[in-house]
Parts: structure tokens; sequence; C-alpha cells
């Protein structure tokens, strides 16, 4: 089993357990270096999509599972990465007990455009049910965001 460093909706237990029944959560840290970020909207129907892109300045919030191959097999085939809409990764994440490995997904698209309010808001609540900090949380949701209607 290999860590897998979750930035976006997969944060949310109740989700993460539902999709990857096999795989238990085993902490939070951060993505020192890396700002989320959205691009992705062309692949998307409901506009862009989360992603990771470095950026010395900032840092990601990000919860860790223990990911088992099966598991692992259904998040490949639900976050379209068998699809080559995402390519994992290998990151350091800053724990409190140091620095550990894992692997994450980013967008193969470029950044830009807007995602919409309900994904925005889904993604913002995940941070909260993980666990992030009030103010990282509050940062996702003062984030700009499209209306729906493509």
């Amino acid at each position: 089993m290999e860590l897998y460093a979750a930035y976006a909706t997969n944060m949310d237990p109740g989700l993460m357990a539902e999709r990857c029944p096999h795989s238990p959560l085993r902490g939070d840290g951060w993505l020192e270096g890396w700002r989320l970020t959205f691009g992705g909207a062309d692949i998307s129907w409901e506009g862009a999509l989360a992603t990771v892109v470095e950026d010395g300045a900032e840092r990601v919030f990000v919860v860790l599972y223990e990911l088992s191959g099966a598991d692992e097999r259904v998040l490949d085939q639900w976050d379209g990465a068998n699809l080559g809409y995402f390519t994992k990764i290998r990151v350091r994440v800053e724990t409190l007990e140091g620095s550990v490995p894992a692997w994450l997904y980013v967008l193969n698209d470029y950044e830009g455009g807007l995602p919409s309010a309900r994904y925005l808001g889904i993604v913002a609540d995940a941070a909260e049910k993980a666990g992030a900090p009030a103010d990282y949380v509050r940062g996702l949701r003062s984030r700009p965001s499209a209306s729906v209607g493509r």
C-alpha cells in the first residue's frame, strides 16, 4: 500500500470510504511549494477541475490515505487517470511527524478557467470535513466561480 494525497473532493472521508473502502485515512499535511488551481474546463461538463501546480510561495492542505491496489484502480478510473485526464506524480507531504512520500493526481491540461460554484462548494466542504484550517476553507469558499449552464 502506498500513501495517496487528496486535495480536492477526495478529501471527504465519507466519499473516500465509499469509493475506496480498503484504504484507511492516515492523517493530513501540507504540500509546501504547491498551489491549488483549476484548469481543463473543456474536459468537464461543469467548469474547470481542481489541480495543483508548483509555486514556492504557496501550500495546499491534503489528506493522506493508505491506498490498496484495488482501490487505486478504482480511483484511477473515477478520477480519469485511465483516460489521460490526470497523471499521478510523487510528492513529499509535510506532516506533524515529518515529511512523507505520497502520490497525487495532477491535471494534464492548462491552468485556467473557473470551477462551477457547486464544484467549488464540494471541494470546500470536503476540506472542512477533513479538518482543514478554517482560514483555508474560507479561502476556498471565497474563490471566484462560474455559473453552470454550459
